[in-house]
């Protein structure tokens, strides 16, 4: 068990979360046949594959942890949820130890290939749970709760990504090529059309506290028509639980929640990146967020956005009380 951290307080768990590049976690119960029926595998797992800052597995008795367990959506139990910088990549759900056995050693075997972990500084993670700089303390990222299909994103041109592209949770490819993408690939960004203003609409796919955002923005540093270049966002308004995206001129005639002016130093020169905090105490019920990028830090006619990341606190999809065991009691 000595390789097993046992998790007691949601601010234990978000600061591992930022310390260690991969975490596992065991959601289970005392009162829980399967759970027990699997805790040696897993444990055995522990033993075989932790590591230091890199990989770390932990255990969290949702009994005793209620809010860890509702703000990842833990309905039944054993459920275990696997963790790359600080962003949940996978589940599995039951006691299945060939399912956890084979998703754990490809995870292990992706920790060997990644880099270390960051910690405060941020921004140096690669793959699955790309994020620009790093998780504010005691908050998650919380992006994978948007809802791809009610996703829209007003005024982008087409010849860039789309609005599911702010949310790649890939490293942007323009980190590596002075902010033009992959050769001979198609952007992984996108940018205004006819002037400068976007328009992005998230829904999510539960209740959701949130805490911050942070924006990606890569323009090139070079370019021979310096008008061509595309702006990073400067005035940045937000809107909550919205049931359509906003139009422009609808979006005048309505005061935002927060309205936001990004400075030319709020942008890490590293990843392009600039953390947004937000009035935690209006946005504790959010069920969509309109994100309207309403000018930009030049006096271009394009504006460019890479990745938008989202922290805060996941709500939960089910009672507390109708959690379920999943699998067979031994002996049954």
């Amino acid at each position: 068990m000595s390789s097993l951290v046992q998790i007691t307080s949601l601010e234990q768990f978000s600061s591992l979360l930022n310390t260690s590049t991969f975490v596992v976690a065991d959601f289970y119960a005392d009162w829980c046949g399967p759970c027990k029926a699997i805790a040696p595998a897993y444990e055995q797992l522990a033993s075989q594959l932790s590591r230091p800052n890199r990989i770390t597995f932990t255990k969290i008795n949702v009994d005793n942890n209620q809010d860890i367990s509702r703000q990842y959506g833990i309905t039944a139990m054993p459920t275990f949820v696997l963790f790359e910088h600080g962003r949940r990549t996978s589940t599995v759900r039951g006691a299945n130890p060939k399912e956890l056995n084979d998703l754990v050693r490809k995870l292990a075997t992706e920790a060997k290939k990644a880099p270390e972990p960051s910690g405060a500084s941020g921004g140096e993670s690669s793959g699955v749970g790309w994020i620009g700089a790093a998780a504010p303390k005691g908050y998650s990222d919380i992006t994978d709760q948007y809802e791809p299909k009610g996703l829209e994103l007003l005024n982008r041109d087409s010849e860039f990504g789309t609005a599911k592209t702010l949310f790649d949770s890939s490293k942007p490819a323009s980190l590596n090529n002075n902010g033009k993408g992959k050769a001979g690939g198609a952007p992984d960004w996108v940018e205004s059309d006819t002037d400068e203003q976007l328009m992005l609409f998230i829904p999510f796919q539960s209740t959701l506290k949130v805490h911050s955002l942070q924006i990606t923005s890569l323009p090139p540093k070079e370019e021979e028509d310096e008008e061509e270049v595309p702006m990073r966002p400067k005035t940045v308004q937000l809107y909550t639980n919205r049931s359509h995206v906003l139009g422009f001129d609808e979006a005048d005639d309505i005061p935002a929640v927060q309205t936001v002016e990004i400075q030319p130093e709020d942008w890490d020169p590293k990843t392009g990146t600039a953390k947004i905090d937000l009035r935690f105490v209006k946005f504790q019920s959010v069920m969509s967020l309109v994100i309207f990028f309403v000018d930009g830090d030049g006096d271009g006619e394009k504006l460019r956005v890479d990745r938008v990341r989202i922290f805060g606190e996941a709500g939960e999809k089910r009672e507390m009380g109708k959690l379920e065991k999943i699998g067979d009691e031994p002996g049954e």
